[in-house]
């Protein structure tokens, strides 16, 4: 699916004039970050206008509550969009300061603070998990992903830290699998987002399941980087959320970053919502956040955040591991992480139903990376080198070296993580997902 203008309102095409006069009432603004001040911009204001009325049309057509969206480049805030409303049933406005459960947004917040370990010389990418993890020993794997639960074979090897960073662990999601191995995965685990398990609770539960693959074979999405979570408390001595609080969270300044949402912070919380196609209407997803932290912070999927406070974090990254003065990693280690480490053969597997996700794309420490720009054209926009991990309630960002900017695109919405395959062999893109892409392409075509 091409998402256009023309698409977006069919009813007409919409002229130049027109929405850059119709986005002006939009939420906007550009900042320079050291004087906090307005800024004038070098991109194409027009194209920039355009790019805010992707997201702006599915919200009037009820498609969509809201989206804060955010530039950076060279140096400033270009951009910020607030659209639309963060709870339609209060009315509540989106804000710039608007908490958004990030979702898979946390896993590479979590890679980072085990390579921090990786640098304090306590975790080494070839460790064996089970010294730290012993819950983990010894685990049998599947004779073949969708077969018997009982039919298995011994672990060729054991687990490593670089298999939990790269999903190549064996470990799945119920929605990344098929056979038996789903419904035992549901029973043994449950919702991690609602879990009252402890991390020893939920790691012996994991423990006495059967590895879908064997361990380094392939590239399957999983609780891998919410096990990595438990990893870096065992290691550091700690709880996971404190060691991210001391050595990452709290040095970036991102203070509303976290597993939990006070009740001081509550209004600001925006609420997930699902497209009702049988009644054309956006209804609320009874997703709850936590009021206090959870024994279990699931590192792959539980924290939310703000588009200011996952800034930093992005230019964190793009800065080699540096910023404002604070450094958390090497420049090496920054490296590593944006690679590509999976092999020919596991990229052209398909991506949870979608053909082709790696022929322009390869997955490093925790982080994604464009390799191949026309390959990956069909699945958004960026330079070779560009890094980033989307969310699964339509959260995305992205930083790209070549352009030394950074990309976020935050709303809140609820759709199957597998897209349903269509006729000819290929997925379904839905209209969130698509915006998401056409305002990516937008904005990359404003740079120049």
């Amino acid at each position: 699916m091409n998402l256009v203008l023309g698409t977006l309102f069919p009813s007409k095409w919409i002229a130049i004039t027109e929405f850059v006069t119709k986005v002006a009432g939009c939420r906007r603004g550009a900042w320079r970050e050291d004087e906090g001040r307005s800024v004038a911009s070098e991109f194409d204001t027009v194209g920039l206008a355009r790019a805010s009325l992707i997201p702006e049309a599915l919200i009037q057509q009820g498609i969509l509550s809201g989206a804060v969206t955010l530039v950076w480049k060279d140096g400033d805030i270009r951009d910020v969009t607030v659209l639309g409303e963060r709870n339609i049933e209060r009315r509540d406005p989106m804000t710039r300061d608007t908490l958004f459960r990030v979702a898979s947004m946390s896993k590479p917040i979590t890679s980072v603070a085990a390579m921090m370990l990786v640098e304090d010389g306590l975790l080494a990418l070839d460790s064996p998990i089970a010294r730290w993890l012993p819950e983990l020993a010894d685990l049998r794997v599947l004779r073949n992903g969708d077969g018997p639960l009982d039919d298995t074979v011994p672990a060729q090897r054991d687990l490593m830290v670089e298999d939990l960073l790269t999903h190549r662990a064996g470990f799945i999601y119920g929605f990344s699998a098929s056979g038996p191995i789903v419904g035992a995965y549901e029973d043994a685990l449950g919702n991690i987002l609602e879990t009252l398990a402890t991390p020893d609770e939920w790691l012996t539960a994991l423990g006495s399941l059967p590895l879908a693959f064997q361990p380094g074979e392939q590239f399957r999405y999983s609780y891998a980087t919410d096990v990595l979570g438990c990893l870096v408390g065992r290691v550091a001595g700690m709880s996971f959320r404190d060691f991210l609080r001391e050595r990452l969270l709290d040095p970036m300044g991102m203070v509303d970053t976290d597993f939990y949402v006070p009740a001081e912070k509550l209004g600001r919380l925006a609420t997930i919502y699902r497209h009702d196609k049988t009644i054309g209407e956006l209804a609320p997803v009874p997703i709850k956040a936590p009021a206090a932290a959870p024994a279990l912070c699931g590192g792959g999927g539980g924290m939310f955040s703000t588009a200011d406070d996952y800034l930093r974090f992005a230019r964190m990254l793009l800065n080699d591991g540096e910023l404002a003065g604070q450094r958390l990693l090497q420049p090496e280690t920054v490296a590593l992480m944006r690679g590509n480490r999976l092999s020919d053969e596991q990229r052209r597997v398909d991506f949870l139903g979608r053909p082709g996700f790696w022929s322009g794309q390869g997955f490093g420490l925790g982080l994604s990376m464009i390799t191949d720009v026309q390959a990956h054209a069909a699945h958004g926009a960026g330079s070779v080198g560009a890094f980033g991990w989307p969310g699964a309630f339509g959260t995305w960002w992205q930083a790209d070296p070549q352009e030394n900017a950074i990309l976020i695109y935050l709303v809140q919405n609820s759709e199957p993580v597998v897209p349903p395959a269509q006729e000819d062999g290929g997925a379904a893109v839905s209209p969130v997902r698509a915006a998401m892409q056409e305002w990516q392409r937008a904005i990359y075509a404003s740079f120049r």
